[in-house]
């Protein structure tokens, strides 16, 4: 058994060249939200969900992304009310949002 149930890699990478990329869309921002509701819903720790930061996931032009393992979900979003759709959705009751899902 896996220490966490679940991984949520939100890319936080910011290019210093002025090409796109997720730091530009408040990335950081949203993660350290989601961290605190996970929090909050008490889904954190061992045996739950583990929310992480990652540099580059390469998936710039479908930007800002995370996503969600051992599943392998990849998520767009654009705010704060897309993150708690997949908080609610995903990670409560296993149910992927396929709205906010990348192919």
């Amino acid at each position: 058994m896996s220490y966490f149930d679940k991984h949520v890699f939100f890319c936080t990478n910011q290019r210093d060249n002025g090409e796109r990329s997720c730091g530009d869309c408040a990335a950081s921002e949203v993660h350290a939200y989601a961290k605190a509701r996970i929090k909050e819903l008490g889904l954190n720790g061992q045996g739950k969900v583990r929310m992480n930061k990652a540099g580059c996931l390469d998936r710039c032009d479908e930007g800002p992304v995370l996503v969600v393992y051992p599943e392998g979900v990849w998520y767009t979003f654009v705010d704060k009310e897309d993150v708690d759709e997949i908080i609610d959705s995903h990670l409560v009751r296993g149910e992927v949002v396929e709205r906010l899902r990348l192919p």
